[in-house]
């Protein structure tokens, strides 16, 4: 079953990602219904060392944590008439709220066995990690028809996922909710999304509250960012934020991207009780990044290269920004392009400029400045680029 996170639509206009002087995008985008994050936060080796000036190699090793970026900087400042006439980057945290917690579903490996209750469903579960999936429902349903809570939350995990099983939402809910009764967190933390999503059973928002609060003080991570939204929503104001940064900081301890970034928002902007602070902001950001946190990889790449929170250094922020860009991210992919334009953190390149706004472009961003840079191109740069452009992510 998929799930929604939070239904944090009114936050929307609040939580979307900076975007660059002349960037709007021509759709708005459809959220999909969410399902629990992975268990696991290990950081990607695949990113750049935003320690290190050259940060286009992959970075191997573990992030540090602790310190700001001690790389040495780029004394030659970025040439402002390179992004027409513009002056520097807009300060790409502006917003005091986080983005929702992220959605992609856990692959059965990663599943951690605590999160069905201190009571392990034994060969259910151990089917349920080798993919028996209709083994370990047959075997779980045995017991959790007997109370057993562990049990009852495994079942309600394969058939909220139709994993071996006809997808049944519905059913899911009944066995999330017995477990919930029982204590469960991660039971507490999936029924109190389907309480606020009110599509299986019936919307009960304030025994959502209770069941999140409950699930977040009992360590489940998820359940502490989002009862920290909730608190949000609750109380859009700085208390609000107060109150709510407790959670954020301790989902942020357990490595949490979207806690790390929410994190890296209240200090940027001295929010919910904590000092304004741009060097432990980049630090967070950096932590966020690492984890391929696409929002969090432009904050630092614009960070990075204007020097806000530490040194300048224009060669690591440039591959954040690529890092970005080839996950994906249209916003990056528009930003890149400026950065190719203006031999930001590279050397020029007119073609790869061209090529990155084009895959912009077609996603739907529209950017009037790199309109007319397009148009600016001849005929031969115009066709390479389109080249270039087709073989990029």
């Amino acid at each position: 079953m998929r799930l929604r996170v939070l239904p944090l639509a009114v936050l929307a206009g609040l939580l979307a990602p900076a975007c660059w002087h002349g960037e709007t995008a021509s759709a708005t985008e459809t959220v999909p219904l969410p399902q629990p994050r992975p268990e696991t936060s290990a950081p990607d080796k695949g990113a750049p060392d935003a320690a290190k000036p050259d940060a286009g190699s992959p970075d191997t090793g573990t992030p540090d944590e602790g310190k700001p970026d001690t790389a040495t900087p780029d004394t030659a400042a970025p040439d402002a008439s390179r992004f027409g006439g513009d002056p520097h980057f807009d300060k790409p945290i502006q917003n005091t709220l986080p983005q929702p917690a992220t959605t992609t579903p856990p692959s059965a490996d990663t599943v951690n066995p605590d999160r069905f209750g201190a009571k392990q469903p034994d060969a259910a579960y151990g089917a349920f990690q080798r993919g028996l999936y209709k083994t370990a429902y047959n075997l779980a349903m045995e017991r959790a028809k007997n109370g057993d809570p562990a049990a009852e939350t495994l079942v309600a995990e394969i058939l909220s996922r139709g994993l071996g099983v006809p997808l049944n939402p519905a059913e899911a809910a009944k066995w999330y909710g017995l477990a919930a009764e029982q204590g469960v967190p991660e039971a507490q933390f999936q029924y109190a999304l389907m309480l606020l999503d009110g599509r299986y059973v019936k919307k009960d928002e304030k025994g959502a509250f209770a069941l999140m609060q409950a699930s977040a003080e009992a360590g489940n991570r998820l359940a502490q960012f989002n009862f920290a939204q909730l608190l949000v929503q609750q109380d859009p104001g700085d208390a609000g934020l107060v109150k709510a940064a407790v959670y954020y900081e301790r989902a942020a301890a357990t490595g949490l991207a979207d806690a790390q970034y929410a994190m890296a928002q209240l200090y940027a902007n001295g929010a919910g009780g904590k000092p304004h602070d741009d060097a432990q902001a980049r630090i967070l950001l950096t932590q966020a990044a690492r984890q391929n946190y696409d929002t969090a990889q432009i904050d630092l790449a614009a960070w990075m290269i204007e020097g806000r929170g530490g040194e300048r250094d224009l060669k690591s922020g440039f591959a954040w920004m690529r890092r970005a860009a080839q996950g994906g991210n249209v916003a990056a992919q528009n930003r890149l392009a400026k950065l190719y334009m203006g031999g930001i953190g590279t050397d020029p390149d007119l073609i790869l400029a061209g090529a990155w706004y084009i895959v912009a472009r077609r996603a739907g961003l529209i950017d009037p400045q790199m309109d007319d840079f397009l148009q600016g191109l001849d005929d031969d740069q115009t066709k390479q680029a389109l080249q270039k452009a087709n073989r990029l992510p």
